[in-house]
């Protein structure tokens, strides 16, 4: 009798079991958007997981390359009072103009209106940008995308008026304080807003 009621029971937990959904999980938050004012929160991430989609690069690397900018506002019109750029990629007046717009239109922008153009900026880096320090570089110094860590990008000492001064306006990259701003430097620097075991 008792062997009989123990199979009854262990087939009926079996048909319920089976019966049972499995546990939905919450989906995870895409980095750093606890940042992004609540406001527009929900749609900026959508907009830049589209974008990541059609760049074919991840949403996370956007979020830090953002978040590094903005100083973790992502404010569409931070401004950067020595070199003139502005907003959540920091572009410069010259990529503004390049773009079709100005560093002031662009200030003037929400968050989500201004995705549009670090989809633009980015555009043209489809296909080359293969981790989240890639995706800083194409900001940062893209005529260095590809070259490997020694690489000096800008120098103290530089020979041109335009390298001094790029080197002194991002002196803060140069963490060994050498007088040299490699693409290890930068790394290192941005590496500080990722985190372990993300990428």
């Amino acid at each position: 009798m008792n062997s009989f009621l123990g199979v009854l029971l262990l087939a009926a937990s079996v048909f319920f079991c089976a019966d049972a959904k499995p546990p939905t999980r919450k989906p995870q938050a895409l980095i750093y958007s606890e940042l992004v004012p609540a406001d527009y929160r929900a749609s900026f991430v959508s907009e830049v997981t589209g974008i990541a989609g059609r760049l074919a690069v991840k949403p996370e690397w956007l979020m830090v390359v953002m978040r590094f900018e903005t100083a973790g506002t992502f404010r569409a019109n931070v401004k950067n009072p020595y070199s003139g750029s502005v907003g959540l990629i920091q572009f410069i007046p010259s990529t503004a103009y390049r773009l079709g717009t100005t560093p002031g239109k662009l200030a003037a922008m929400n968050p989500v209106e201004q995705l549009a153009y670090v989809e633009r900026y980015y555009q043209p880096y489809k296909g080359r940008v293969h981790d989240v320090y890639d995706a800083y570089l194409v900001v940062f110094a893209p005529a260095f995308l590809g070259h490997p860590d020694p690489q000096i990008l800008y120098r103290a000492d530089g020979r041109t008026a335009l390298d001094r001064r790029r080197y002194r306006l991002n002196r803060v990259l140069d963490g060994n304080r050498d007088g040299l701003i490699t693409i290890r430097d930068v790394k290192q620097q941005i590496a500080r807003f990722v985190p372990a075991g993300t990428y």
